[in-house]
């Protein structure tokens, strides 16, 4: 880290050892990033003139290159954070967290899932009960209509947009629990 975190308490009487809490909490989230320029915390009591029940915020701001991670832990009626130690260790479990997914981001390491298998129905046979896919990379998948979810063969249509699973079949690619996609298109 190139400065140490800047600690600002508001409605509060400045704390040592609320502050030197903060310094080792963001300390550890080094283990996570190294590149980061600096932290900004805020620790505020909401009633200055309560002694018990109030529920302190806590800001984090980690300066990175090129952005501010920003986190803002209100209480929201957590009673834990009447403990202001409590509140300073959620918020900057939630950093960790940004900072992390911060991180893999700039490695390319971010999760992706697959789009699982689509296509659409190009040549039916309804009075013999089955049917091909085209799948999306250009290959005929065979179906029988005992592989249509919900007993839904009957309501196929050439170009019908369907998702499913593909299996070795006898004679070629074969597709199990073929689904209707409707509305809701998948994105490659």
């Amino acid at each position: 880290m190139e400065t140490p975190p800047q600690v600002t308490f508001r409605n509060m009487d400045h704390s040592d050892a609320v502050e030197a809490r903060i310094r080792d909490e963001a300390a550890k989230l080094e283990r996570f990033f190294d590149r980061i320029i600096g932290y900004r915390v805020t620790v505020e009591a909401p009633h200055k003139q309560h002694n018990k029940g109030n529920l302190y915020h806590v800001q984090v701001i980690i300066e990175v290159p090129g952005k501010d991670i920003v986190v803002k832990k209100a209480p929201g009626g957590n009673h834990a954070h009447e403990d202001v130690y409590v509140a300073v260790r959620d918020a900057f479990k939630a950093a960790q967290r940004l900072l992390q997914d911060h991180a893999r981001r700039g490695q390319g390491k971010v999760k992706t899932h697959e789009a699982p298998p689509h296509g659409r129905i190009v040549r039916l046979f309804s009075n013999e009960g089955y049917g091909f896919i085209e799948s999306s990379e250009g290959l005929e998948v065979y179906f029988h209509q005992n592989a249509v979810a919900n007993n839904a063969f009957d309501t196929l249509t050439e170009g019908t947009e369907v998702r499913f699973h593909e299996r070795r079949g006898d004679k070629g690619p074969q597709a199990s629990s073929v689904e209707i996609i409707g509305k809701h298109h998948i994105v490659e």
